[in-house]
């Protein structure tokens, strides 16, 4: 466990900027690792495969889903999302902290199946940068933004069981402050049993000694 990598959910309103702290995040630091997702959406302008997502057909997701090939998957806004387990769980025993982002309904199946799993909820400071976000963007109708505000006020019910709520107003404090709370993270009890018990181990041999 001492050496393991912690598993951390990002989740966010869309428009948080949750890729873009992403990002950053994987730059300054080589101790993170992101998860690439899979899912049924097209490609967006200077997406590639394999590189911001797995971009597969309906079928070809439905036979993930059934051969167990992912750790949670969910339909959002008319398509699939999911997370493919063997890089996952191959990162997590490098030492490698994996960074998945997805929604909120995918966040407590990812925390039932690794329960150390660490949820953090990115937001704009306010629902009118929100709008303003996903305007700016061009990537979609104004019923799709519509669609993405009225899930977003859902996914405000549900923030209460994250760990952390992190606003994104500045990009680099906001990437500091995620970096010093994953930092923090290792230091937690729980997460060095293995370790610590070692050192009670050997200090009762030493008392022996």
């Amino acid at each position: 466990m001492g050496n393991k990598g912690i598993l951390l959910v990002v989740s966010g309103f869309s428009g948080a900027g949750k890729g873009t702290v992403i990002k950053e995040l994987i730059h300054r630091y080589d101790n993170y690792a992101l998860s690439i997702s899979a899912t049924t959406r097209s490609p967006r302008e200077g997406e590639s495969d394999g590189r911001e997502y797995f971009f597969k057909t309906k079928e070809a997701f439905e036979q993930m889903i059934s051969e167990d090939a992912l750790i949670e998957y969910a339909c959002y806004v008319g398509n699939y999302y999911g997370t493919p387990k063997a890089y996952v769980e191959e990162q997590l025993s490098l030492g490698k902290d994996v960074i998945l982002e997805i929604e909120v309904q995918g966040a407590w199946k990812v925390k039932k199946q690794f329960p150390d799993t660490l949820l953090l909820f990115l937001s704009p400071p306010d629902a009118r940068t929100l709008r303003e976000r996903l305007v700016k963007r061009g990537t979609e109708s104004a019923e799709v933004i519509e669609s993405r505000l009225s899930r977003a006020s859902q996914e405000a019910e549900g923030i209460e069981v994250y760990d952390y709520f992190i606003i994104n107003d500045n990009l680099n404090e906001c990437v500091e402050s995620i970096h010093q709370i994953i930092q923090a993270e290792h230091s937690r009890t729980f997460r060095n049993q293995k370790l610590i018990h070692t050192i009670q181990v050997e200090l009762k041999e030493f008392q022996k000694g």
